[in-house]
């Protein structure tokens, strides 16, 4: 699939081209390009009846490991935006920003393991070398996640009340 040019996406759009983030909800919900439908890479189905689609993540990896997919999925020239998210900002094109939306659910497991370990590293030296278990349980975690896609610490941190919708 190529790739275009956040400008030139920008003009193809402006002719009638859809523009499709397949990043998560929370990420697009936070940080997004003005008019991009979110429809994240597990829940794509296939494009038809448009004139030309550019879809496109935060830098451009998810989308390029998922170019096949992706183009397999419309029956109109497909692109990928170059860069992403990040370089469409960086061209200085409007881009809307929700600053009370949450923090994207793997930031939030970033910073909630890193604490956690830190403490347990902490607490091991000044308290208890026992507490050194907190900061293995954590770790060994992290590498159950990365090695099978499920991460209990996520599924736990979207269950927290800031994570949560609104009702409407």
């Amino acid at each position: 699939m190529p790739t275009i040019s956040p400008a030139d996406a920008r003009a193809l759009m402006a002719t009638g081209a859809t523009l499709i983030d397949i990043r998560e909800p929370d990420e697009h919900r936070r940080l997004r390009i003005p008019g991009a439908r979110n429809v994240p890479v597990a829940k794509l189905a296939p494009v038809s009846g448009k004139q030309a689609v550019i879809y496109h993540c935060k830098s451009g990896m998810r989308t390029a490991g998922n170019a096949a997919r992706l183009s397999a999925m419309s029956d109109c020239p497909a692109y990928m935006l170059e860069g992403g998210l990040d370089a469409w900002a960086a061209a200085g094109l409007p881009v809307e920003q929700d600053r009370r939306a949450p923090l994207e659910i793997m930031r939030q497991v970033q910073i909630t393991a890193g604490a956690l370990i830190l403490a347990g590293v902490l607490l091991s030296l000044t308290v208890s070398t026992a507490f050194v278990a907190l900061s293995a349980f954590v770790g060994a975690g992290l590498v159950m996640a990365g090695t099978t896609g499920w991460c209990g610490m996520a599924r736990l941190l979207a269950k927290m009340p800031w994570n949560r919708r609104p009702a409407a």
